[in-house]
């Protein structure tokens, strides 16, 4: 038998059901992929597991430790659980050996290469890389002991899924922490087609993780909807506003006798969703106001090349890539203006970062930086992808100092109200503990 509904005698995925199921739907395969039965989840209630300290564990399907918010997120929240006497493990895919893990991936994406033509006729490339990674991250896993832990905290949407089927018999309190707007952001910016099987199956992975989690904890409310829409209920979603912590940090304004009059900071990975060309665009039409300004661009990235070309195009002279540094917190106190010209993002941790370094900040209206930047008051908001609108708002804080003293007063305020890291591990530890 030939054609798209041959079936593969050699393998059959039996790990992720729902989401051959989903695409099975897509291709009209009339077959019953059968499902697992998954034994409903009880909440065991103990006072004695309330009061004692807990042993946690983290996952993600990225890299840890490595650079950038997710990761920097998963260290502060694991350092301040550790503070108050919990136990916290994290697991990551480069946790294990590099060569088995690239093994694995390599078996199970010819395996899935020939199940997929063999049953639909075609071979989606993100599909069998995803679905290959899942697997192979579920090998590794499963050989893990989870029953040693009181509560697992998936920070991806990847994770939620692999740990719940490891935790189907198991019944740990499962808790799901998206970072990004998933599969909804993908077709919002056309990286991905609408209709397509590319959003059938990843909206099945999004659904799956939010039907696994006992509790969603969301960094920023801007989630809601787009959480609600895939199956989430209001009342298992709480908001816990990241947390950093900058006990040690020295924030006094410093100046080097040397330096510009005025320095512009932004802290950013060189990616296109960033939107530093639109800065760039900005800074291009008041350069006639830049004479004693240093801009300077903090962060490594695929676009660092293009970016440094379009710097010379417009011959900005005055800014400065500096990369990867470790020192961000000195960069910052040396700024006046932090500037960060994101078009797509959800709480950025260099916004907040720049919060506590008490600088006049410029930022667009993207995912949560609305909830903790209030327009006109603790900061200045444009809408993304506008040089025009950023270069009226940075003109004017150059122009002005006492608005940004002020907007870097309101700014710092909150973020020592709402967004210090003992804030958020209280918050997260206290849902924790509710789940028994």
């Amino acid at each position: 038998m030939t054609g798209k509904h041959q079936k593969d005698q050699h393998f059959v995925p039996t790990l992720f059901p729902y989401l051959i199921s989903a695409m099975d739907q897509y291709y009209e395969i009339n077959e019953i992929f059968e499902e697992e039965q998954v034994v409903e989840r009880q909440q065991i209630h103990s006072a004695e597991i309330q009061n004692k300290k807990m042993k946690i564990l983290i996952t993600t399907f990225w890299e840890y430790p490595s650079i950038g918010g997710l990761q920097n997120y998963i260290t502060s929240l694991k350092n301040g659980l550790e503070k108050l006497g919990h136990s916290v493990h994290v697991i990551a895919p480069n946790h294990f050996p590099s060569k088995e893990m690239e093994v694995l991936r390599t078996r199970y994406s010819e395996e899935f290469t020939h199940f997929f033509i063999n049953r639909y006729g075609s071979c989606n490339g993100k599909i069998l890389h995803n679905i290959s990674k899942l697997y192979s991250y579920y090998t590794m896993l499963k050989d893990i002991d989870l029953e040693q832990y009181d509560i697992i905290h998936a920070q991806d949407r990847y994770t939620a899924n692999v740990i719940g089927i490891l935790n189907r018999s198991l019944q740990k309190p499962l808790l799901f922490t998206p970072h990004g707007f998933m599969t909804h952001n993908r077709l919002k910016f056309n990286l991905m087609e609408k209709g397509s099987v590319e959003e059938i199956y990843f909206s099945a992975i999004d659904r799956q993780a939010i039907k696994n989690a006992n509790q969603l904890i969301i960094v920023c409310d801007v989630f809601r909807p787009i959480l609600i829409n895939l199956g989430a209920e209001e009342s298992k979603m709480t908001t816990v506003y990241t947390g950093i912590d900058f006990g040690g940090w020295n924030i006094q304004k410093k100046r080097k006798k040397s330096q510009s009059n005025m320095v512009i900071t932004c802290v950013a990975r060189l990616r296109p969703r960033k939107g530093h060309m639109y800065l760039f665009e900005a800074l291009a039409l008041i350069k006639d106001k830049l004479r004693d300004v240093e801009v300077r661009i903090v962060g490594d990235g695929e676009m660092r090349k293009q970016l440094e070309k379009q710097v010379n195009e417009l011959e900005l002279k005055n800014v400065s890539f500096l990369g990867s540094r470790e020192d961000i917190p000195k960069l910052l106190s040396e700024s006046d203006i932090f500037i960060l010209p994101t078009t797509s993002d959800t709480l950025p941790i260099s916004i907040i970062e720049a919060m506590f370094t008490k600088q006049a900040i410029l930022t667009t209206n993207c995912g949560g930086i609305p909830e903790i930047i209030k327009n006109n008051y603790s900061g200045f908001i444009v809408e993304p992808a506008n040089p025009k609108k950023l270069a009226k708002k940075l003109s004017l804080l150059l122009r002005k100092k006492s608005i940004r003293k002020e907007l870097a007063h309101n700014a710092q305020a909150f973020a020592l109200k709402h967004l210090t890291t003992s804030n958020m591990v209280k918050k997260i530890e206290e849902i924790y503990q509710s789940l028994f």
